[in-house]
């Protein structure tokens, strides 16, 4: 195989490489890793986060009339001295945080 024929088969393959990620993350549900950073950087914007955890499993989570399959998971926050939890829904399919309310 000449040089060409190599560096174009090379060329080729990379090009369908970057295609076919580019696709399957089109597809792609969201990871509960990449749920948990977004949601803690919507909190963050409110104030410091000292903690947080994600279930790594999906539920079907009904709001507004609307069924959605979302990670649940939960950060926590000190304000004024004490630790306020809230737990919080994130769209699998958009990594939207879709309702959070607080526990303790």
């Amino acid at each position: 195989m000449s040089v060409k024929k190599a560096a174009l088969a090379a060329g080729l393959g990379v090009a369908v490489g970057y295609l076919a990620k580019q696709q399957i993350e089109q597809y792609q549900k969201i990871t509960p890793e990449k749920a948990l950073k977004q949601a803690k950087e919507t909190f963050k914007k409110q104030g410091p986060i000292s903690g947080s955890w994600i279930y790594m499993k999906p539920e079907e989570v009904e709001k507004n009339g609307l069924l959605y399959h979302a990670y649940r998971g939960g950060v926590t926050r000190s304000i004024d001295g004490e630790n306020k939890q809230y737990e919080f829904y994130v769209d699998v399919e958009t990594g939207a945080v879709i309702g959070s309310v607080q526990t303790a």
